[in-house]
């Protein structure tokens, strides 16, 4: 008599519209399928948005790695985006600014279900793949380092955007971007805000393996035109590795790029041979290992996951509900606020309130800021 086993899914049989959740097979050593055995994808699936997540995608992305948690036969789980642009740009601002800005308790209840999203990855018991197919930025990148793995197309581009936009990264990264780069190097990311190459990532042990993207019509591969792929002494005769190309260069690298076609093949083929890795593995041992090497990133995110929720909530009374306005309602370079006005005001004893949020807006924003505001 066969054995029925149970399902010990959170929902069974729920159906995804968010996101996207595939099987996919795994390849042996000789590149054959493995019967009766799969990948897991889970995809995020908002790419003319980025890939950015709603209240709704969260809840989803909970209940597919639960499920992907049960599977039997999955080998691993790899997380990425639909596209070719993001993996993940963090938050709807759409939603952050026309509904959570304002709404303090709102917020805390969609943090509630974020920090159980990020907790989720975090104790998955399935090895999980960061399948990185563009940019990984804000909430995208603390999703994406709490995964294992980090397998890159060379065009992504990795970082936060808090400070610069009214928030902090605090939904991973000020608890574990420092165990990757180090104490020096976070800030760079967590407080200034400025973006690292895949190259520089890679450099740095936010990425295990990065591959070419952009193909000419020959069919062969080249780097990443925009990018300095070589270490190099800039003007302070400090190394630098991977940094974004400007100026002259940049207009070079944007004619050479639209010879190319953004092909992620080799993106796919180097995601595929690492989950064949992870197939020659004891899958209990494997599990272990990676469930003892989580706890640091669980003890740091556990210490401070709550407190942040909690501070997060009340910003978004205050200074979210500048920045996510000016970046949402901005237009081309306008999507940040007048800083410099913001600190003189506050400065004066000012009321953190709509009036002074209008007055620091870009001026294209201020016009949607103010029907917001009345509606």
């Amino acid at each position: 008599m066969a054995l029925t086993l149970r399902n010990h899914e959170l929902v069974a049989d729920y159906v995804f519209s968010q996101i996207k959740y595939e099987t996919k097979p795994v390849l042996d050593n000789a590149g054959k399928d493995v019967a009766g055995l799969h990948q897991v994808w889970i995809s995020l699936n908002n790419p003319k948005q980025l890939n950015s997540y709603t209240t709704d995608t969260v809840k989803e992305v909970i209940l597919a790695f639960r499920r992907a948690s049960c599977d039997r036969r999955a080998v691993a789980l790899v997380f990425t985006g639909v596209g070719d642009r993001a993996f993940c740009t963090g938050g709807n601002t759409e939603e952050y600014t026309t509904y959570y800005a304002g709404r303090p308790l709102e917020y805390a209840q969609y943090m509630r279900l974020f920090n159980d999203m990020v907790t989720t990855i975090l104790l998955c018991d399935k090895p999980v793949v960061c399948r990185a197919n563009g940019m990984r930025i804000g909430g995208g990148q603390e999703i994406g380092m709490a995964c294992d793995f980090t397998v890159s197309g060379d065009h992504a581009r990795y970082g936060q955007a808090g400070p610069k936009h009214g928030s902090a990264p605090d939904g991973g990264s000020t608890d574990f971007l420092d165990l990757y780069v180090g104490v020096g190097r976070a800030p760079e990311s967590l407080v200034l805000c400025e973006p690292w190459s895949a190259h520089k990532a890679m450099h740095y042990g936010v990425v295990n393996e990065i591959v070419p993207v952009h193909k000419k019509k020959d069919g062969s591969y080249i780097a990443n035109p925009y990018v300095v792929t070589d270490r190099f002494l800039d003007e302070y005769g400090r190394v630098v590795y991977g940094d974004f190309k400007d100026g002259d260069a940049k207009e070079k690298a944007k004619a050479l790029a639209s010879e190319c076609e953004i092909d992620l093949s080799l993106l796919d083929k180097a995601t595929n041979a690492l989950v064949t890795k992870l197939l020659y593995t004891f899958p209990d041992c494997t599990r272990k290992t990676l469930e003892s090497f989580r706890k640091k990133k669980l003890e740091a995110w556990q210490k401070n996951s709550e407190t942040s929720r909690s501070w997060l909530s009340l910003n978004m009374n205050t200074e979210a509900m500048a920045g996510f306005p000016a970046f949402h309602f901005g237009e081309g370079k306008e999507r940040e606020i007048d800083f410099a006005q913001l600190r003189r005001r506050v400065a004066e004893g000012a009321r953190f309130d709509a009036k002074l949020v209008e007055e620091v807006l870009p001026a294209s924003a201020r016009p949607a800021f103010k029907k917001l505001m009345e509606g």
